[in-house]
C-alpha cells in the first residue's frame, strides 16, 4: 500500500479496547443471542464502514460494538454461565468443528435460559440474511462527484467508418 505523509494512522490510546477474549466454542455459542443484542450497534458500525470506506473514521463505532458484545457475555456469565458452558462443551467436544446440529439440546436448555432472564429470543433461521433499514443518527459522508477533466477526448462521430474487425470478432459466432 502507498501512503503519503498527509496519510495519517490513529494512535494506540485510539485502539487500545478491551477485548472480548473468549474461546471459538463459547463464542459459537452465544452467536445467535449476540448477534441480536448487539444488532442496532453492529449495523451502525457496518453502516458506517460501507459508507466511508475509510475504518480510521469508524473506531469509535467498532469500540461500541465490542464494549456490547463484552456487556453480552458478562450478562451470560451473569445468569446463564453454566448453561452457555455446557452448550460450549457439547459443541467443542461433539464434532472437530463445531456443528450445531448435534447439540441440539443443549441448545434448547441454554436458548430457554436467555429467553427468560435477558429476553432475548432466538433467532429463526435466515433472521441474520434479511434485508433491513437501519435508521442512523450519524449524518451522511459527501459522495466525492467523479473528476472532469476538461482536456478529454472527444468521441468518434456517428456517421465515422468503421471498419471490419481486422483479426476476427470479439465474440465467437455460430
Amino acid at each position: 500500500m502507498v501512503v503519503t505523509n498527509s496519510f495519517t494512522l490513529p494512535t494506540e490510546e485510539e485502539l487500545t479496547v478491551k477485548e472480548v477474549d473468549l474461546s471459538s466454542p463459547i463464542l459459537m455459542a452465544g452467536a445467535f443471542h449476540l448477534g441480536k443484542y448487539c444488532e442496532t450497534v453492529s449495523n451502525e458500525f457496518m453502516l458506517c464502514k460501507s459508507e466511508t470506506g475509510d475504518p480510521r473514521s469508524c473506531i469509535k463505532e467498532g469500540k461500541l460494538v465490542t464494549s456490547c458484545a463484552n456487556q453480552f457475555f458478562s450478562q451470560m456469565k451473569k445468569f446463564c454461565r453454566d448453561e452457555i458452558e455446557q452448550y460450549a462443551n457439547c459443541l467443542q467436544k461433539s464434532s472437530g468443528n463445531l456443528e450445531y446440529s448435534k447439540c441440539r439440546k443443549t441448545q434448547g436448555v441454554y436458548d430457554k435460559c436467555v429467553l427468560d432472564n435477558l429476553g432475548i429470543e432466538r433467532p429463526e433461521f435466515g433472521y441474520f440474511c434479511r434485508v433491513k433499514i437501519h435508521d442512523s443518527k450519524r449524518p451522511k459522508p459527501a459522495i466525492e462527484k467523479p473528476k472532469l477533466y476538461p482536456d478529454a477526448t472527444p468521441g468518434l462521430p456517428e456517421e465515422a467508418a468503421q471498419p471490419p474487425a481486422k483479426y476476427g470478432h470479439r465474440f465467437y459466432l455460430w
